[in-house]
């Protein structure tokens, strides 16, 4: 190594943010970043006056990476305990000479610094969120051109969709969070349409739904004669196939740890080659992923690249579940019972006892719980009355037309008692419905999106008749 690479080296080391070990194959520590003293426990001097194997048996890595290198001459990552106490996330790679092995590289991440950034990026959200309910929020021109098969009627699903409608012109990665089932890839299709891919190709790919033997031939694609089987002339992959247009990455947190390597490859390089070729291949398309999963808790647990986690943490969304967002389940009701009317080209309606069933459950499942609900019931119905569950077990009639004084689907409906004005009467009725509103619903959002008023109104109806979200009576 000439004198200016060497200088250059030892720029990278004594300057990098990660901690940097250099070993060689008896596990000799031959450099050390000088930041890793304060993660260590040990000054730099000591560090390399030391071997891995000694670090280990004192408890300063538990365990050593580069010990498991040498043992396997393959990269590595796993999480690290240090005689300090910290957690940090290793990774490790082989040197070789020669076809020889010959040291050592690795670099420490302290998760000190991983949870800090998640902070950040937690602050970051909230603080463009304040900034989109200051300018207006959900009210700001050009949010309802078009929102295609999206259903954002609660404050929160505006402002995520507000937030995809500004970040699809670029080709920013786009991170989407949120439990099984509350809509992940119906926002990643509605950003693409809203991006000027929009006219290219949207490939789905659910990576916990391909073999993991499968996985890169589909992904990467195949020249021919890559393998017994191979199809004549090869085979495109999917990240070809994205070509011009976005690519959609489900359950990214399934990846297989050999696929996210040569993912971050392809993201990195902007080109993929084909199983069995050599001759890599110019790609351009938008890569967007969503998970149900703790991604950084993966990355702790050695399961998911640290430096494929930063990569892909570019633009996080978070969705909310169904059950803190009420406001939308009736958008989406009204959506699904359109499609089942067209699909089995019935004109079936919702009965009125089955709103307060549908408003009131949790809906673990979210959307895709709430929409093959839907369809049972809808499948169900012997009639063009859709019932409630309870309703239909018991094969309740539908509930006639009432008169003042009596009840509608059990609930009182108000009388002018003896000696009292109307005004009076109105205010008790109005007191009563709030009351009932306070223990179905979660927030005044939904209330107002309820009653059809606006919700500064309800904030205030609540204020003058002393009364709670949460709070029956």
């Amino acid at each position: 190594m000439s004198e200016l690479d060497s200088c250059i080296l030892q720029t990278i080391i004594d300057t990098a943010h990660d901690h940097f070990f250099v070993v060689d194959t008896g596990g000799r520590v031959c450099e050390v970043s000088p930041a890793a003293a304060a993660v260590y426990g040990m000054s730099r001097e000591e560090l390399c006056a030391t071997t891995v194997q000694q670090l280990e048996a004192e408890g300063v890595l538990k365990p050593s990476i580069s010990l498991e290198v040498i043992r396997t001459g393959k990269p590595a990552q796993l999480m690290q305990v240090t005689g300090t106490g910290r957690r940090v996330i290793a990774q490790a790679h082989p040197v070789f000479q020669g076809g020889q092995l010959v040291a050592v590289v690795s670099r420490s991440m302290d998760l000190t610094d991983l949870q800090m950034l998640q902070e950040e990026y937690a602050l970051l959200q909230r603080r463009f969120s304040e900034h989109l309910m200051r300018g207006g929020g959900a009210e700001e021109p050009g949010l309802d051109v078009d929102l295609g098969e999206l259903e954002v009627r609660s404050r929160v699903m505006r402002e995520v969709a507000l937030l995809l409608q500004r970040v699809a012109p670029t080709d920013a990665t786009v991170l989407m969070l949120g439990e099984s089932g509350v809509g992940k890839t119906a926002f990643a299709r509605q950003l693409h349409r809203w991006s000027a891919r929009g006219d290219g190709p949207f490939i789905d790919v659910n990576c916990g739904a391909i073999p993991e033997s499968l996985f890169e031939s589909e992904m990467f694609g195949y020249r021919h004669g890559a393998f017994s089987g191979a199809a004549p002339g090869g085979k495109a992959g999917l990240l070809e196939q994205a070509e011009g247009g976005t690519l959609f990455l489900d359950e990214i947190g399934e990846l297989p740890l050999a696929m996210q390597t040569k993912l971050l490859k392809t993201i990195q390089d902007g080109s993929v080659t084909r199983l069995g070729d050599t001759q890599a291949r110019r790609i351009d398309f938008r890569l967007v992923v969503a998970t149900n999963q703790d991604l950084a808790r993966r990355v702790e647990e050695g399961a998911f690249r640290l430096d494929l986690y930063y990569r892909l943490n570019v633009i996080p969304v978070t969705l909310p579940p169904l059950r803190e967002r009420r406001e939308d389940i009736p958008g989406l009701v009204e959506r699904q019972l359109k499609r089942l009317n067209a699909r089995y080209g019935r004109d079936k309606l919702i009965g009125r006892d089955v709103w307060q069933e549908l408003m009131g459950r949790d809906w673990p499942g979210n959307v895709r719980e709430l929409e093959n609900w839907l369809e049972r019931a809808w499948l169900s119905a012997g009639e063009d009355i859709i019932r409630g569950e309870r309703a239909a077990a018991e094969g309740s009639a539908p509930l006639p037309e009432t008169e003042p004084g009596r009840s509608i689907e059990g609930r009182a409906v108000a009388t002018l008692l003896e000696g009292e004005s109307l005004k009076a009467m109105l205010a008790r009725t109005e007191r009563a419905v709030l009351a009932e509103l306070c223990g179905e619903l979660s927030s005044t959002y939904a209330m107002a999106e309820r009653l059809g008023i606006s919700q500064p109104s309800v904030v205030r109806k609540l204020r003058q008749h002393g009364l709670r979200i949460g709070q029956r009576g």
